[in-house]
């Protein structure tokens, strides 16, 4: 079968930067690589998972077209593109260039042209023509041979529209009316006028009655009232948004069979790009992984010879092969000792342990591995008997524990938490390469294969490599070889000690090595702790609370169906739109989705919600099965059988901002607005009769950092009054007396406060608050005439941001913000609502991280016996003897107040307590 794919070059470039837009994705280099990987995901998944015989590639060429010929205005109110594109260019054609991909460019026409002439070509000579694109307008040309086929945004297969699915998205006769929609509508994203106050639905229904634009204005008499006038008036831009829409298919370009066939691809070629773009993942896919063979001529006949075998990709040019290293395995006495030996003369040690999983509270260790010195390191066998595994691990007791030893890890505080259910303390880690990576670049990957190739130029062994991928199939580390668990585990090391002083000199050269050192690397050993003592949950409790939430649910449940009528599936958003949009008229303002549907998500429900009930108890009916789903029936499960306690995960390198992200389970996500979801912590309980539980929580304490650093003297006032900030503020916008606020007064208010600190503008304010933008826009500039300081400072931040390049907090923890002088409003925009709230977060952050570290030093100086279990945004819990009570609330409050010292702004800390999390908060 003769098939012909025409990608729409620069669309899928654009979709492909804008599906990473809010987290790009940044090589070592500093290089945005998101337009680059996705546009090569899609080329190669049409590739492998379509097949097709011809393919080509189109692009626009710089300059007018016939289009800005005929109306200047054309695309005129685009953005410029974003300087991420620019800079993915040479390397996304020189990519297509190895791929052997011809790319088709006309002057004067656009790729639509192109791909409209080539399809029409193709089809007339027997292909069956598949356009790719996001476009909607290819639509005009699809037929029973021509189709469009849109990629997902992130690469998650594909729809493909012929002339049934165009028809009924549109909600029109024949595929051939979508140019005559958009001659009537107008087209938004090309500045293509149209027909002002005709939309979709209007449009559909005068094609439906008078077939075309030019039939419609050669009837325009028998309109009526004031879309007659609207037609007679605006006729001429209906013909020209119509010419503009046309897809022109004589273009000046000849479908070449012979040239559009797909060949073999340059792999030389391919290799150096993607070792340039450090894309490991895709030359694994591409280039073969190594366990599977390569077919050179893969683009070729569906039914090929026997493959070529080729040798397994490595994108580093260097690897464990090509490296001189001495690895070896210490699992007799002597070998055992004489690693002591050398050990104990050491100052650095970098370690890493190998175990049966990733859950270090359960899992079983396999071995140990240490490194002295660049390209040696040793193994170190734990047998998987228990008696045996408990002498191995004694022997090293001794160097593990030693605190005047600097042991280097990668995310070491999983080793220790290991070393821990194991009996072995070992002493606050000197240097942890995933830390440290993270604060040199906070929006990247941290993972130590990343950084062995973007530091070192070196490929490490895959894990897969060994236990295979995740799944059924996955064995445990415990049945691999033991000599191929030393190289993998060796290596470990070995790159762990060497980035060591790569890191150490980012580190300096960016100025962060002091948080790393006051902040990062002291609050290992505190989440370690933190981490093993867990905290107590009632797995009884929930399970009674859920089938009480099964009640409530089915409650919900039949609330919904009298009053929409029908019985439907309320969990499937396709159905509740249907019902909502289609069966009960509720009008419907969004756009819809990709696969035409309509949007049911939370944001547009909750707008509904004031005016109709059932709305109201759908999202009800959401709440409560997430709630039980997610929480009261998953959380029991999760309970570690031996110490009926659950066993989260503190992750110090999630959060750009440097805030801890709590997981497995997320305890940090657990809903306290309503009472439904404040229920659950009760279930969060104290680990004996004889003990409680104590919340301490920082009160407003991202509105006090913000008065502090913008110095906004009005607001600091009013916290040294003790005010009431919201009411304060409200007062002031108002223009009322404190005493004189009302409750909406203060609320609106309160709103303000918090959404100013996000960059919320007038559109988000009056969403909030269910009023006017006007209103909203008047608000905002009464808040900014009010508190002048934080104006000043907002202004300042972004100005010093598009300076530097970054933004830092009190402590100096920095975030590198690549789009703030883009030419790109949206990125740009983007990046200074993070100019300005990243100084404040971050240094909320870096504020409770330090009283942990505080708190936690205390507690061990006078041998007490409390214990942190929880870090939740701006609170933390304890687990603390009734005894200890006193001694630990007045502990807490001094390092939580005192944590950054000379705020000029007072710092309020709310502390409770009970038997358990709700009683306590």
């Amino acid at each position: 079968m003769k098939k012909l794919f025409l990608l729409d070059g620069h669309a899928l470039v654009y979709r492909a930067h804008y599906a990473f837009i809010s987290r790009p994705l940044i090589n070592s280099k500093g290089l945005n690589t998101s337009a680059i990987s996705g546009f090569t995901r899609t080329v190669w998944d049409i590739i492998t998972k379509e097949k097709p015989s011809h393919l080509a590639i189109a692009f626009d060429l710089a300059g007018p077209t016939f289009r800005h010929r005929a109306y200047p205005e054309y695309k005129a109110t685009r953005e410029a593109q974003p300087e991420d594109i620019t800079q993915a260019f040479p390397y996304i054609e020189e990519l297509i260039k190895a791929f052997n991909i011809p790319i088709v460019s006309v002057e004067s026409y656009e790729a639509d042209d192109v791909i409209g002439t080539l399809a029409r070509q193709a089809a007339e000579e027997g292909f069956t023509v598949y356009m790719v694109t996001p476009d909607k307008d290819f639509g005009q040309l699809v037929t029973d041979h021509i189709y469009m086929y849109k990629p997902s945004k992130q690469g998650n297969g594909a729809e493909v529209l012929g002339p049934k699915e165009i028809v009924e998205n549109w909600g029109i006769e024949r595929a051939d009316q979508v140019v005559d929609m958009l001659g009537l509508m107008g087209d938004a994203v090309d500045n293509i006028p149209g027909i002002p106050g005709v939309g979709e639905k209007t449009a559909a229904r005068l094609l439906e009655k008078y077939d075309t634009v030019e039939n419609l204005l050669a009837h325009k008499d028998t309109l009526e009232g004031k879309l007659r006038d609207k037609v007679c008036e605006h006729e001429d831009k209906a013909i020209l948004s119509k010419k503009l829409a046309t897809i022109d298919t004589h273009a000046p370009v000849r479908f070449d069979e012979k040239m559009f066939r797909i060949e073999g691809f340059d792999r030389d070629r391919l290799k150096e790009l993607f070792r340039q773009l450090e894309f490991r993942s895709l030359a694994e896919t591409i280039l073969g992984a190594g366990q599977q063979p390569v077919q050179l001529m893969l683009f070729g006949d569906p039914k090929p010879s026997a493959p070529v075998e080729e040798k397994p990709f490595k994108i580093g040019e260097r690897d464990i092969h090509s490296t001189p290293h001495h690895y070896r395995i210490a699992d007799t006495p002597t070998a055992i000792q004489e690693l002591m030996h050398q050990l104990k003369k050491a100052k650095w040690i970098a370690f890493d342990t190998e175990t049966t999983g990733l859950d270090a509270h359960r899992v079983s260790l396999v071995g140990m591995s240490f490194c002295i010195k660049g390209g040696e390191a040793y193994y170190v066998p734990v047998p998987s008997d228990a008696s045996e595994a408990r002498q191995r691990v004694e022997a090293f007791r001794e160097l593990l524990e030693d605190d005047s030893k600097h042991f280097i890890g990668q995310n070491i505080k999983y080793d220790m938490l290991v070393l821990k259910w194991h009996g072995i303390e070992m002493p606050a880690p000197s240097f942890d390469t995933m830390l440290a990576h993270y604060l040199v670049e906070p929006d990247m990957r941290h993972k130590l294969d990343y950084l062995a190739e973007a530091y070192l130029n070196y490929k490490m062994i895959g894990i897969e490599e060994l236990i295979g991928k995740r799944g059924a199939s996955q064995i445990s580390m415990r049945d691999i070889a033991v000599d191929r668990v030393a190289e993998y585990a060796a290596e470990d090391a070995d790159i762990t000690f060497q980035l060591r002083d790569v890191l150490q000199s980012e580190m300096e050269a960016k100025e962060v090595e002091e948080v790393f050192r006051s902040i990062e690397m002291p609050l290992v050993r505190v989440l370690c702790d933190m981490e093993h003592a867990g905290v107590r949950v009632d797995g009884d409790f929930l399970n009674d609370y859920s089938r009480i939430l099964e009640g409530q649910i089915r409650e919900a449940e039949q609330l919904v169906y009298r009053k929409a009528g029908v019985r439907f599936n309320i969990s499937s958003p396709k159905q509740v739109g249907e019902v909502l949009f289609e069966k009960l008229k509720i009008p419907y303002k969004w756009r819809k989705t990709s696969t035409n549907q309509y949007s049911t998500d939370e944001e547009k429900l909750t707008e509904l919600e004031p005016e109709y009930e059932v709305v109201r108890d759908i999202l009800s009916y959401r709440k409560l099965s997430k709630l039980k789903s997610t929480y009261v029936d998953a959380l029991p499960l999760m309970i570690h059988p031996h110490t009926g306690r659950v066993h989260s995960s503190f992750n110090q390198a999630r959060a750009a901002t440097g805030r801890l992200a709590s997981e497995n389970p997320n305890l940090q996500n657990i809903p306290i607005r309503d009472e439904a979801g404040r229920e659950i912590r009760k279930a969060f309980i104290a680990g004996a009769k004889d003990r409680i539980l104590i919340s301490a929580d920082y009160s407003q304490v991202e509105l006090r950092l913000i008065a502090s650093i913008a110095k906004e003297e009005m607001m600091l006032e009013a916290f040294r009054n003790e005010q009431d900030i919201h009411a304060a503020t409200a007062a002031k916008v108002y223009g009322v007396a404190y005493d004189a606020v009302t409750r909406e007064q203060r609320s609106h208010a309160k709103t303000v406060n918090f959404s100013i600190l996000y960059g919320a503008g007038p559109q988000n304010i009056s969403r909030q608050l269910g009023i006017g933008r006007n209103e909203a826009r008047e608000l905002i500039d009464q808040y900014f005439k009010t508190y002048r300081g934080l104006k000043a400072y907002m202004t300042d931040v972004v100005e010093q941001a598009r300076k530097n390049g970054y933004v830092s907090t009190l402590l100096g923890r920095k975030r590198i913000l690549r789009d703030i002088n883009s030419r790109n409003a949206l990125a740009r925009a983007n990046a200074e609502r993070v100019a300005i709230n990243t100084p404040i977060q971050g240094t909320a952050a870096d504020m409770i991280k330090l009283a942990m570290i505080h708190i936690h030093d205390e507690f061990r100086r006078k041998k007490l016996d409390a214990k942190m279990i929880l870090q939740v945004h701006d609170e933390l819990v304890f687990d603390t003897p009734k005894a200890e009570r006193d001694e630990v609330c007045r502990i807490v409050i001094d390092k939580m107040k005192n944590a950054i010292p000379g705020l000029g702004v007072p710092i309020e800390v709310g502390l409770g307590y009970g038997d358990n999390w709700l009683e306590a908060h």
